[in-house]
């Protein structure tokens, strides 16, 4: 399962999500401008207030670091 924390003003979360829409990965996008809770809950995982974080089967990632995750998605290009 993948979590993508993001608002809707980010441009890296913008580029995070249509990264993941070529490859075919199916993500949760939870605006965290809109949901306190979530938000609550990036800053848990991620220990700061930036956008986006993505997690990754429980695997936090901060920033779109693009060879990380697709590391941790397996994807090959």
């Amino acid at each position: 399962m993948v979590k993508v924390y993001s608002t809707i003003t980010c441009p890296y979360c913008v580029t995070l999500k249509e990264f993941l829409k070529e490859h075919n990965i199916e993500f949760e996008d939870i605006d965290v401008s809109q949901d306190e809770k979530a938000r609550d809950e990036m800053v848990e995982k991620s220990g700061q207030m930036g956008v986006p974080v993505i997690d990754i089967n429980g695997q936090t990632v901060i920033g779109f670091d693009r060879e990380k995750i697709k590391q941790l998605l397996k994807i090959t290009d």
